[in-house]
């Protein structure tokens, strides 16, 4: 499978068939979204075929929903699985400590529900992912459409008491209509260069009335495996994840 790959798409290969290597039979699994995870899928769907794996999981997003449920993985809700073995997820950014920026998929609300509801998260990404401080992709906030503007307005006040290099914001688009997530909710765009304290600015955020969430992860990922072009993997470990 990975002969014919682009060497972004084998980074992401080779990360997500490491990271499905700790999936074991009997596991119920969030399902992460965007390019990434899409292999995950892949990977995970090919060990099912293979080798009778049996597991459930749960999706954060129709996408990922729709791309498992062809490759023949057994999908159900997070209402009938209850707490989760296992979520592996892609992200954005990560720093040293395993903080995350999620969210450039749009899936950000569900994958941190997921994420939360999860024993463990493993993550997984390219060298390019790993920054010394988070910020350089833009953080996307979720909110409702009812007082859009409004809530713009407190996050960029708010902004101005956070320890952020730039306080740009925009609400992404598609084209020339606002992006709206499957939960039907827009996402605004915060442009902050870097960000000084994660967990603050965390916190902050989802005081402001509008606010459904935002797409730091502070605290919730255990191992980011880290793919290379070349077919190799590092392992950054916050925390003991042996019991998987």
């Amino acid at each position: 499978m990975s002969s014919d790959l682009s060497s972004s798409d084998q980074a992401k290969f080779v990360a997500a068939k490491r990271a499905c290597e700790f999936v074991k039979d009997g596991m119920k699994l969030g399902l992460g979204t965007g390019s990434t995870a899409s292999w995950m899928v892949r990977c995970l769907a090919e060990r099912v075929d293979k080798e009778g794996l049996r597991v459930k999981g749960v999706p954060t997003s129709i996408q990922t929903s729709n791309l498992a449920e062809e490759l023949g993985i057994e999908i159900i809700t997070l209402g009938a699985a209850g707490q989760l073995d296992l979520t592996i997820d892609g992200t954005d950014e990560f720093d040293q400590d395993l903080n995350l920026i999620k969210g450039g998929g749009g899936a950000l609300l569900r994958e941190k529900i997921v994420a939360s509801a999860s024993d463990k998260m493993i993550v997984i990404a390219d060298d390019d992912k790993n920054v010394e401080r988070l910020g350089r992709f833009p953080l996307p906030v979720e909110v409702l459409g009812f007082g859009l503007k409004s809530s713009q307005s407190l996050i960029q006040t708010l902004l101005e008491s956070q320890d952020v290099g730039s306080n740009i914001i925009k609400t992404r688009m598609v084209g020339e209509v606002p992006f709206v997530t499957d939960e039907g909710n827009y996402i605004l765009d915060l442009y902050l260069d870097q960000i000084g304290d994660a967990d603050m600015l965390n916190l902050a955020l989802n005081q402001v009335p509008g606010v459904v969430e935002n797409g730091l992860f502070v605290g919730h990922c255990d191992m980011v495996i880290v793919g290379s072009s070349d077919g190799t993997v590092k392992e950054k470990i916050k925390g003991p994840i042996s019991k998987l």
